[in-house]
């Protein structure tokens, strides 16, 4: 399955040690990262595993959701939405687009890694102790960083942070 014309991107926000996630949820707040989330994924379909999925309250709007589970009974109501079984599925489908997203969780980025050709990751500089998902160790054998913007601790952000974009080298 090779993929030319499209670019498949992992987003992720990840502290030092690569934590994503406690039991489910961030353990972070950090305004400025959803915002920029939101901006780069809006209008493009987004690749997730079902408790991510879940972790939100309702789908995302203007965006196309792909869940995958391994669930064959597991179904939404929710417009938008469809569900499949694999990350290869899920690639199907967005084959024609020019942009896709894979947004979670970490077993869904660990298989992503071999597909994805642009990685943005924000990482938080901290460690996250007790967090029980991860992001997967980026092998820069793979990946060259591309552009770099550092973000400051402030009023609103408890966590000073670094935009990272890899390509795949």
């Amino acid at each position: 399955m090779t993929h030319t014309m499209n670019t498949i991107c992992m987003i992720a926000a990840a502290g030092e040690n690569n934590a994503l996630a406690k039991d489910g949820d961030l353990p972070w707040h950090l305004p400025d990262d959803f915002k920029r989330f939101k901006k780069l994924t809006s209008g493009h379909a987004i690749i997730m595993g079902r408790k991510t999925f879940d972790g939100f309250d309702k789908p995302l709007p203007n965006r196309k959701h792909i869940i995958i589970t391994r669930d064959k009974k597991y179904t939404t109501d929710f417009e938008g939405c469809t569900v499949v079984h694999s990350l290869e599925d899920a690639l199907e489908m967005v084959k024609d687009d020019s942009l896709s997203f894979i947004i979670g969780g970490g077993e869904i980025y660990k298989q992503g890694q071999e597909f994805a050709n642009k990685i943005e990751l924000t990482r938080i500089h901290n460690s996250f102790e007790g967090a029980d998902t991860f992001f997967p160790e980026i092998d820069l054998s793979n990946w060259e960083l591309v552009t770099e913007e550092f973000h400051p601790e402030d009023n609103r952000h408890a966590f000073s942070f670094t935009y990272l974009t890899y390509a795949r080298s």
